[in-house]
């Protein structure tokens, strides 16, 4: 940390080499664009030199007047505003120099700038040309500036920069063989170490971001569950319920309290500003201003076009080479999800990472950030297959971008990436058995019918939501299908990755293991003898909670096991997950827990997911925090999202230079009333 007094920032600067070449590199694009898009022209390379550099000129000074503009859309209008003036810009340029370009009209223009992005960005990525920094962190700068007054200050602000769903053991091969090579520098230089943490049993984003943003996780069983005496189903990517969930769980406490900001998290941590936040969103009535510093710049919008085209294309082709090999296992990978991935990949990414530039612009003490990107991939193309550790890469490279420009900040920061869980990879339960959980049990009740919510894919209402954020849509967004899927079921399944959830609504209150043999008595012997389930958590009259597997039992408030251990493959804490979850006010009848093979190092979900999260077992459950080396860390292990909390916020205090200060209305206490009730909220499928 800085001596009081000593650090002065820096202004960012353009290199000359840099910005000639990449002229040039925009001159060969657009004459190579003007060659292939009819009614277009440009005589000469010298002619193409003279057109970059008047629209070189312009877009240093029409974008950022439209990211200026309070429109109604902020990044819906801006970015078709944006895109427009880049072929308005192209007009301007044959009408200042006809001798050199000549443009029909409007629509070729427009496929120029297209082209010639997508040429220039290909040519920048080979010869590493592909932007000049010095102008895109100045642009960012200024932008921050005018929106909002920086703050100075010695002590240093902190920066939470999460992977979603990265495990330690991919990191350290992804050092290993130089797929993130700016996090290898840190480790390398000594700057930063690794740090393990171990997650509660609902190892997701929900229950993960509760306990290290607020410090409180207490009855989140999965990633959506039922409360069975509304008969409603909770998920955590619902709007309305992750807003009901805040306000239950903060207490004042919250990680970013006290003028942190929150960008692309499920829950805000008590910040004071937030982008892409899911709680948060019922609150953004008006754009978001966190979007003007991308659009200020005209080669993000442009870029961003081509970026996506190339993402969809890397997916297609991805997928293809994978039906053609035969790669096992295989996900589902058609339909819209190319131009999902694109979105998560290319354009949430970019907007919350230029948010964050912005917050570091603005002098801001406290950020966390989450990238969903790799996760988002690794859901269906796998762990550590290439485009999967492509889709890190890039995130890398986004890292050190930021990283860089903290020089440019007006006081210091420190960088903390972490993740909130990890995944484990293994063929579905539905591709290895022909049937899925639901079905499972439906053979197995006694009477009656058993209702399930398509759980998909967490990140499916990701680029929806960013789109809803930023054109103001975000109101009366609450999707309530999976309440009416489940309303009059006798039972109701519901797969959080590798966790099966099992709600026996004939009664109002959880059964005990008694009344569940008693009504269905074929039920948990079906399960806990299925090959591909490890164990049930049941709750006994007479001896509390236990984990019943085909061969043996474990009695979790004394540790009795009689015959085989079934969670003897599992961490040595997992007692201590099920019971504390046994606890939950909404914990399932059942929950089960798929297989885990340490030899293959695979189990399987209940939800068609081929990696996953959301159970016990394998590296789901063993999430990193990569940590400047001289911020102290605890001498005992870190055992769940809570203790985590705990280090942060002493990281933040160590940073603030003492305790932070009480917060004097929590967010819990400012939102009383406003949200809607767990009970009254629905759920979309994740």
């Amino acid at each position: 940390m800085p001596e009081p007094g000593a650090w002065r920032s820096a202004d960012p600067r353009l290199r000359v080499g840099r910005l000639v070449a990449a002229w040039i590199a925009s001159a060969a694009a657009l004459l190579l664009a003007a060659e292939i898009v009819p009614g277009a022209e440009i005589r000469s390379f010298g002619g193409a030199v003279a057109v970059a550099a008047v629209a070189g000129v312009l877009n240093a000074v029409v974008p950022p007047l439209i990211a200026a503009l309070r429109l109604p859309f902020t990044v819906a209008a801006g970015f078709l505003l944006v895109l427009g003036a880049d072929a308005v810009i192209l007009l301007i340029a044959a009408d200042l120099a006809p001798e050199q370009l000549h443009v029909d009209g409007f629509a070729a223009a427009l496929g120029v700038a297209l082209i010639a992005a997508a040429v220039s960005t290909g040519i920048g990525a080979v010869a590493g040309i592909d932007d000049d920094e010095g102008y895109t962190l100045g642009v960012a700068r200024r932008v921050a500036r005018r929106v909002t007054r920086p703050t100075g200050a010695d002590e240093p602000g902190i920066l939470f920069l999460e992977i979603d769903g990265l495990a330690l053991p991919v990191l350290r091969r992804a050092v290993r063989d130089g797929n993130v090579p700016n996090l290898a520098r840190w480790l390398e230089s000594g700057s930063h170490r690794l740090l393990e943490w171990e997650t509660d049993l609902s190892s997701q984003t929900g229950a993960s971001q509760a306990g290290i943003l607020l410090g409180d996780n207490e009855d989140i069983p999965a990633f959506r569950w039922v409360d069975k005496a509304s008969r409603a189903v909770v998920s955590c990517s619902n709007p309305d319920d992750c807003a009901e969930i805040e306000r239950r769980h903060a207490s004042g406490i919250g990680l970013l309290a006290g003028g942190g900001t929150s960008r692309g998290n499920l829950l805000s941590g008590e910040a004071d500003v937030a982008l892409l936040t899911v709680s948060r969103l019922a609150e953004e009535r008006t754009p978001n201003p966190g979007y003007r510093a991308f659009l200020a710049n005209g080669a993000n919008v442009t870029r961003m076009v081509v970026l996506v085209a190339w993402e969809v294309g890397i997916e297609i082709v991805a997928a293809a080479r994978q039906r053609r090999r035969d790669v096992r296992p295989r996900g589902r990978r058609g339909g819209p999800y190319p131009l999902l991935r694109a979105g998560m990949c290319v354009f949430v990414r970019d907007l919350i990472a230029f948010a964050v530039l912005q917050d570091m612009f603005r002098g801001v003490p406290a950020v966390y950030a989450t990238f969903a990107s790799y996760d988002e991939v690794a859901h269906h193309s796998g762990l550590e297959r290439p485009d999967t550790l492509e889709a890190l890469r890039k995130l890398d490279a986004r890292f050190g971008l930021i990283d860089r420009a903290r020089r440019y900040a007006p006081r210091p920061y420190e960088i903390v990436v972490l993740s909130d869980h990890g995944q484990t990879q293994g063929a579905t339960f539905r591709q290895r058995n022909g049937y899925g959980l639901d079905d499972l049990v439906q053979r197995s009740l006694a009477a009656g019918r058993v209702g399930s919510v398509d759980a998909g894919d967490e990140n499916a209402t990701g680029v929806g939501r960013a789109v809803d954020e930023a054109t103001g849509r975000t109101a009366g967004r609450n999707g309530r299908s999976g309440a009416e899927e489940v309303a009059h079921r006798a039972a109701v399944v519901l797969g959080s990755g590798n966790l099966g959830l099992i709600y026996l609504m004939e009664r109002p209150h959880r059964l005990t293991l008694e009344e569940i043999r008693d009504r269905h008595p074929g039920l948990i012997e079906a399960l806990c003898d299925h090959p591909h389930i490890a164990f049930a958590l049941v709750r006994s009259a007479t001896e509390g909670a236990m984990a019943i597997g085909g061969g043996g039992e474990h009695r979790l408030a004394d540790g009795r096991v009689i015959g085989r251990d079934p969670l003897a493959g599992f961490s040595p804490n997992a007692p201590r997950h099920l019971l504390r979850a046994d606890g939950f006010a909404h914990v399932a009848d059942i929950v089960v827990n798929s297989f885990f093979d340490p030899v293959t190092e695979e189990g399987c979900a209940f939800e068609e997911l081929i990696s996953f999260h959301g159970g016990m077992g394998g590296p789901q459950t063993r999430p990193f925090v990569l940590h400047p080396a001289h911020l102290a860390v605890p001498g005992e292990p870190l055992v769940g999202a809570v203790a985590v909390h705990r280090m942060l916020r002493r990281w933040r205090e160590q940073c603030n230079g003492g305790p932070l200060p009480a917060v004097a209305e929590s967010y819990a206490r400012v939102t009383a009333g406003a949200s809607l009730s767990v009970e009254g909220a629905s759920a979309t499928g994740s």
